[in-house]
């Protein structure tokens, strides 16, 4: 038991220490009530990731049962987050248990990686005919659709990058790729026409033209790149950020955490905080390079298009180069549900480097 724990990729688990320690000075520091909290989930992800090690995911990998029901477990949550969920900034994608609340679509992310990685592993070579591309886009239909009725566009998003992260590793198409990049921007003329609410419509004009609205859709950013701004390049150290501290700056606990972080430590602070990300990231790819099976290194590029698209559209939003989504920087911002499932990934991860190095 020890010996596979020792045998653990401790690089890829330092570099997540230096994220969660940053995390949570800056809670300590603008939301002290959330700290405790986050420190519970941070030890329970860490239980997570050991307790996943001695699991054999190769043969849940081949068991049909797991992929499925894991699936299906996340796609039953949402149909059920659609009827009966909790109305949480304006979207109906939150199951609520006394104090604890729980997103749905987590599972589902993971439920859609584990999906994939099993189907492309036996048919990569073969991933752009049309009856594959069907069968995967479908799976990740699914999910998305439902994602987009809460409405939460932002997760929706999310969700089909990790379908478009998957199935491009496997190569591409030059002729059916421009012709997917056609549909899709059919897709998002229509999306803005026909699906978008109007609130989410000002989320992107407001992103395109933040003068506009400074006070309603564009305050959020403004106060995040204010926050960020006069971090200057050695920030005002602990406890010293106003627009967070004081809320100036909308959820910072969780959305806009990287703001926070960014105005009391400064330009050299986010730079260690984003290398230390990048470096987990990193390793993550080391690992996957490294496994013996395709079902596995399927399951890294998932997970690792899900990090990175994720950390991506956070910080894009925080700094204004994306709009604002609500997406979390995982294993950064405040959160239980999005920090335990990305644990149960990790762990994953973690047991495919003890097996590709014993």
């Amino acid at each position: 038991m020890l010996g596979r724990i020792r045998r653990m990729d401790w690089k890829l688990m330092g570099a997540l220490a230096v994220v969660a320690a940053a995390s949570a000075v800056t809670l300590a520091s603008i939301a002290p009530e959330f700290l405790w909290r986050q420190f519970l989930w941070y030890t329970m992800g860490f239980l997570v990731v050991c307790a996943s090690i001695f699991m054999d995911w190769r043969v849940l990998g081949e068991a049909a049962w797991f992929r499925y029901g894991l699936y299906g477990l996340g796609v039953a949550l949402l149909i059920v987050t659609y009827l009966q969920g909790a109305v949480i900034r304006g979207t109906r994608s939150w199951i609520v248990v006394g104090s604890f609340q729980f997103e749905p679509v987590e599972i589902a992310k993971v439920g859609l990686i584990v999906i994939l990685a099993h189907f492309f592993a036996r048919r990569h070579l073969e991933a752009w005919h049309g009856r594959n591309i069907f069968f995967s886009f479908l799976a990740a239909l699914v999910p998305v659709g439902l994602v987009m009725l809460h409405p939460d566009l932002g997760s929706a998003a999310i969700v089909l990058l990790v379908w478009v992260g998957m199935f491009l590793s496997s190569g591409i198409h030059v002729r059916r790729f421009l012709a997917g990049i056609g549909i899709a921007v059919l897709g998002a003329v229509l999306l803005w026409i026909f699906v978008l609410a109007p609130y989410q419509k000002a989320r992107i004009t407001g992103f395109l033209f933040p003068e506009r609205d400074p006070l309603g859709a564009s305050y959020n950013v403004i106060q995040s790149k204010i926050a960020i701004g006069s971090g200057g390049i050695f920030g005002k150290g602990f406890g010293g950020g106003t627009q967070g501290r004081l809320g100036f700056l909308p959820a910072a606990h969780n959305d806009f955490l990287f703001a926070a972080f960014a105005e009391e430590w400064g330009a050299v602070g986010a730079a260690v905080l984003l290398a230390a990300y990048l470096a987990f990231l990193g390793r993550i790819l080391a690992i996957g390079m490294r496994a013996r099976e395709n079902y596995s290194r399927f399951i890294v590029l998932g997970a690792v298009t899900l990090f990175l698209s994720q950390f991506f559209v956070n910080v894009g939003s925080s700094v204004g180069l994306l709009p604002v989504t609500g997406l979390t920087f995982p294993f950064f911002s405040y959160g239980g549900s999005s920090l335990l499932t990305a644990s149960f990934l990790v762990g994953i991860i973690q047991y495919i480097h003890v097996e590709s190095s014993s």
